[in-house]
């Protein structure tokens, strides 16, 4: 990522990778809402780039227009150097599964799809189920979401993001309904992923230790309407990173307050400036 240059340490130096995504004077918005201005962001090629911010400060809308499932009013985003990709794997907060179909037709379908007729019944189940035995999923391939813990649905829903194919992984708070443990384990499932398979990952997050466990950087978002990049930040953690060191460092304590510090100061002025505005108004 090319915003706010620092020394990077990284397994896979994504800073002299070439560059995945470029997002240029990207604004976006509904009728009288803006709800983001002029992001411009590159994020190289097995980047993990996490991004942070309040409720409201646009993270999900940029996300969805780097998935082409929103369009940028101005500018442009390109990635792979085009605009527009179709093989983009996303994964959602709520698992996005087909309830009517089991764990293993969730990923035929999305096989399908990208095989277009390549593989037979029989090797598009078995792929399926090499998916779900990635993910550890390899025991519930006959299960229904409803049948599963969250999870459950939500490792199916990463190995069915997988089976796309895609190179480009977009998250939008996929752990953040899950229960502490669970969470973690998915975590250093996505982390493992990144580091064996190289794949660009971009997350959307609220919690600033999931963030610095995750990032090789963190794009902080400013409050919105409209957000905007506050400042972007080279995680210094080296990968693999022991949880259980980082969390009692020193180090990591004071990247964290600062992490929150930041993402706090945009809340304070953007009251601030709302408090202004209403105390001019009634002059």
């Amino acid at each position: 990522m090319q915003v706010l240059e620092k020394e990077k340490k990284s397994s896979h130096e994504p800073s002299s990778a070439p560059i995945k995504i470029k997002a240029i004077n990207v604004s976006f918005g509904y009728k009288d809402t803006e709800i983001l201005k002029d992001i411009n962001l590159e994020v190289r090629e097995g980047e993990f780039l996490v991004l942070m911010g309040p409720s409201g400060s646009g993270k999900s809308t940029f996300l969805r227009l780097l998935a082409d499932l929103e369009k940028p009013n101005s500018g442009e985003i390109i990635i792979n150097n085009k605009n527009g990709i179709s093989d983009i794997a996303v994964v959602f907060q709520d698992y996005s599964l087909f309830p009517w179909l089991t764990a293993e037709e969730n990923i035929v379908l999305a096989l399908k799809k990208r095989l277009k007729g390549k593989k037979s019944k029989k090797e598009l189940f078995q792929l399926a189920e090499q998916y779900l035995t990635m993910v550890q999923l390899g025991h519930a391939t006959k299960k229904y979401p409803g049948e599963m813990s969250g999870g459950m649905r939500q490792r199916a829903a990463i190995a069915r993001a997988l089976s796309v194919g895609s190179d480009l992984l977009l998250m939008d708070e996929p752990f953040g309904a899950l229960d502490p443990i669970t969470r973690i384990q998915l975590q250093e499932l996505v982390l493992q992923i990144n580091q064996d398979q190289k794949k660009t990952i971009i997350f959307v997050t609220h919690d600033a230790e999931e963030a610095i466990m995750l990032a090789d950087s963190i794009v902080m978002f400013s409050p919105g309407p409209p957000g905007k990049i506050l400042e972007c930040i080279d995680v210094p953690f080296e990968k693999p990173i022991n949880r259980n060191e980082l969390f009692e460092s020193r180090e990591f304590i004071e990247f964290r307050d600062d992490l929150l510090q930041l993402m706090n100061k945009g809340i304070f002025e953007k009251l601030n400036q709302k408090e202004a505005v209403e105390d001019g108004g009634g002059i």
